[in-house]
């Protein structure tokens, strides 16, 4: 059921998967932690990989990645908030301002499961079956999400507002 790989072959995909990391996480060093992080958890579990795009599989795992860290610094940032009161705690830090400035960019400004979305399938060339499995969404949230990106983008490059998108929550 395992199908294995090599260093060569990591190796060959370690510009995309970088590419990819960059765009989740908007800051080189945190990309490369990125990378690394998801090239361990390929590595450890490399005999229960099905067959298949080993480029879609670590793709996936390293969305998994992302998304789990994403959610342990909201925790422990709520964490935090509950033993500062201090003003100053809330002040943005040199760092998060340089990383607010560097947003500015368009494709910076769509939400990250567009980003991910149009870079799986713009930029690596994943179709979109692949995408769906990778970000383990169905094909029609695939179709839907990328068409509402490439719109957001499009109306950011004509200097329109993109407005967010809401639900109504029953």
């Amino acid at each position: 059921m395992s199908q294995d790989f090599t260093d060569d072959d990591l190796r060959e995909l370690l510009p995309r998967l970088r590419r990819f990391a960059c765009s989740l996480t908007r800051n080189e060093s945190s990309a490369d932690d990125l990378v690394q992080s998801c090239l361990e958890r390929a590595l450890s579990r490399r005999e229960r990989r099905a067959e298949g795009d080993l480029r879609a599989w670590l793709f996936q795992i390293m969305y998994r990645r992302f998304i789990d860290g994403e959610r342990r610094a909201k925790r422990y940032a709520g964490l935090l908030s509950l033993f500062s009161s201090r003003e100053e705690a809330l002040a943005p830090s040199p760092e998060d301002i340089a990383l607010s400035r560097a947003a500015l960019d368009d494709f910076s400004r769509l939400q990250p499961e567009q980003r991910a979305l149009l870079l799986l399938v713009s930029v690596e060339g994943l179709s979109y079956q692949e995408a769906a499995t990778t970000l383990e969404i169905p094909i029609g949230t695939v179709m839907s999400r990328l068409s509402r990106a490439r719109r957001a983008l499009r109306d950011l490059n004509e200097g329109a507002v993109a407005a967010p998108n809401l639900r109504i929550m029953k």
